[in-house]
């Protein structure tokens, strides 16, 4: 046989340990943010109906979702609150014992090193569904920040370790930052949901948070998922505002801008693994369609190979499962 010159790759995938030693990217159970929703009224664990396997709880049913977390070792979890009362400025979302901050207090007391993150937004307190507030059918911008502000102080004066805004109004994290800073809560960072694009792919979280808008979409405020320029933009603002993170959301469709993000930037970057990619995985799981371990922990692997540093993921708990298994 002649000769040939060529480079034999698959030395390196002889053997499953060769194959561990020269891994490059890593899923592990300490990158996971888990998603919990929290509704007022007694003894509720009810499953949304888009999101098999995740469930709304009342207080009093939330230390045992809680506990499970703890148990698998996730560090982290992000609250969602929803609410029974809504009006136009969505009063609730700061609210000293609203919902949210409820919630905040409660996780903190019982498992004290657990992180808790606080989503900051108005769209599932306010009647009207949006995330600031309305004039003549026009979400006003720099009249929701004040909102913004008193509602990112009220999670951290109930214990929230970190206050993650969500709404993408101009100037959201400055107004939170200089709140923050006023009320003594300088320590506290903010988890910038910086790069979010208007998306199809929120269609469960809405059902889950109560928050589909009543008018209109969120199109003035969420980013176009054509643009890639755009979130440099917004991540830079956000960065120079005082954002401590940068959260890429959604995750699996915007792989390339996790990548743009954590190649211009040094924050820690978080890739939302948001609902709709997390029920599409569901449904084909639950259809006997695709191998559900397999397809969660190499979409994950994905966005951590992207860039991403954290992962915040309806998938958690059952990663983390799979993850001592191997």
């Amino acid at each position: 046989m002649t000769e040939l010159n060529f480079r034999r790759h698959r030395r390196l995938r002889g053997s499953a340990n060769i194959r561990s030693m020269v891994r490059e990217t890593s899923v592990q159970k300490e990158d996971f943010i888990y998603p919990i929703f929290v509704v007022e009224g007694e003894n509720v664990k009810e499953e949304i109906s888009s999101m098999p396997g995740v469930f709304h709880f009342s207080l009093d049913r939330l230390g045992e979702e809680l506990d499970e977390v703890v148990s698998l070792g996730i560090p982290s979890v992000i609250l969602f609150g929803v609410p029974n009362e809504k009006d136009a400025v969505g009063s609730q979302a700061y609210h000293d014992h609203g919902i949210t901050q409820e919630a905040i207090r409660f996780a903190k007391d019982r498992h004290p090193d657990l992180v808790v993150i606080a989503d900051t937004c108005l769209c599932q307190y306010t009647d009207h569904g949006h995330c600031g507030v309305i004039e003549n059918g026009v979400i006003l911008n720099d009249e929701s920040l004040d909102l913004l502000a008193r509602t990112a102080v009220s999670q951290a004066k109930a214990g929230a370790d970190i206050i993650a805004p969500s709404n993408m109004m101009d100037g959201f994290v400055a107004a939170i930052r200089y709140g923050l800073d006023q009320a003594g809560f300088e320590n506290t960072p903010i988890m910038s949901y910086g790069v979010k694009y208007s998306s199809a792919y929120y269609g469960p979280f809405r059902e889950a948070a109560h928050s589909t808008p009543q008018f209109g979409d969120r199109k003035t405020y969420q980013m176009d998922p054509a643009n890639r320029l755009e979130a440099l933009r917004e991540a830079g603002s956000d960065i120079e505002e005082g954002a401590d993170f940068m959260i890429v959301k959604p995750a699996l469709s915007y792989l390339d801008i996790i990548r743009e993000v954590r190649d211009n930037f040094d924050v820690p970057i978080v890739a939302y693994n948001v609902s709709g990619e997390y029920a599409m995985v569901k449904a084909a799981a639950l259809n006997g369609w695709v191998d559900e371990k397999q397809i969660v922990l190499e979409t994950l692997l994905s966005m951590k190979r992207a860039g991403a540093d954290i992962l915040m993921t309806y998938h958690a708990k059952d990663a983390a499962r799979w993850l001592e298994e191997k």
